[in-house]
């Protein structure tokens, strides 16, 4: 009776988990990246369920990036000149934020992440 073995071999197990650690690594070098963009996105929805009422766009900047000091975002990620509104033809005003960043990832291989979001504002932007 002549008996068949299955499974993976020794080379084919370390394959595996060679990719299997690259592609670890990878999110671990990316995870932190969106996790602080949640954390903008989070800061912006504040921001604009608090209303403009008149404030200038400095103004809601600093408060922007208060609120974004509270949700773990780096100074260095977002500056002041990122964060703009537009506004719209129909009068409405739109909080937006677009930065990107670079990651190093090995040797001269680098990660390039463009982050944009819109959100409305409710109130008048002041001058």
């Amino acid at each position: 009776m002549k008996s068949k073995q299955s499974g993976i071999t020794l080379v084919g197990f370390l394959m595996v988990m060679a990719i299997v650690g690259f592609l670890a690594y990878m999110g671990m070098k990316l995870l932190p990246s969106y996790s602080e963009y949640m954390g903008v996105v989070k800061a912006m929805n504040q921001v604009a369920t608090e209303g403009t009422n008149g404030r200038s766009l400095d103004d809601i900047r600093r408060g922007l990036m208060f609120k974004m000091g509270f949700q773990y975002v780096d100074d260095a990620t977002i500056k002041p000149a990122n964060i703009t509104i537009v506004r719209n033809s129909g009068g409405a005003n739109q909080l937006r934020v677009a930065y990107d960043k670079q990651i190093p990832f090995m040797y001269n291989i680098d990660f390039l992440l463009h982050f944009e979001k819109s959100v409305p504002l409710q109130g008048n932007v002041g001058e």
